[in-house]
């Protein structure tokens, strides 16, 4: 494991460590890419726990369930791979693979201001979250705002009519008294 690692700003979190697996230093890694086998696609992770930075190197890793096993080179030690627990695992912004117009990454929501139709402004998109039928962005109001309410509005075509990333807006078809 070495400390030499991206800026923590260009950093970019696909998941985080669980508990150990096994007794040879494997640990169950929770994803947060689409597919968890996205996080195959990156051989070297940084891991991240506060202001404490890792960087590693992937030697093996299997689907199991909903989660991933993996095995960090140099790691064979249950109790070492044990002090990773809860440490996300990241990657620089660099390596994540060009959208389409129309795509987005979660990080790049995060902060925009978010207006509706009568041109309110709720707040802005503080996270988002996953769920079984939609992504659902939580809306935390801020200077400005219509009024000092959360909401969590969903992440679909017939609520976010556009998102202008340059302007830092995203803008939603939803009734305020809603």
């Amino acid at each position: 494991m070495s400390i030499t690692s991206p800026a923590a700003d260009e950093l970019v979190v696909l998941g985080k460590i669980g508990a150990v697996h096994g007794v040879r230093g494997e640990v169950k890694v929770h994803a947060f890419t689409e597919s968890v086998e996205n996080l195959l696609d990156y051989p070297v992770w940084t891991l991240r726990l506060g202001q404490i930075l890792k960087q590693v190197k992937l030697a093996s890793c299997r689907p199991q369930g909903k989660a991933l096993v993996a095995k960090i080179e140099g790691l064979d030690d249950r109790e070492i791979a044990r002090t990773l627990t809860g440490y996300e695992i990241c990657v620089p912004r660099s390596e994540l693979p060009e959208l389409a117009d129309d795509e987005f990454y979660w990080h790049q929501l995060e902060g925009l201001k978010v207006i509706n139709q009568d041109q309110q402004l709720f707040g802005i998109v503080d996270h988002l979250l996953e769920t079984g039928a939609n992504d659902v962005f939580v809306v935390k109001p801020c200077a400005g705002s219509i009024d000092d309410q959360e909401r969590l509005l969903p992440y679909t075509a017939q609520c976010v009519q556009s998102v202008d990333l340059t302007a830092g807006e995203m803008h939603v078809e939803w009734d305020a008294d809603f």
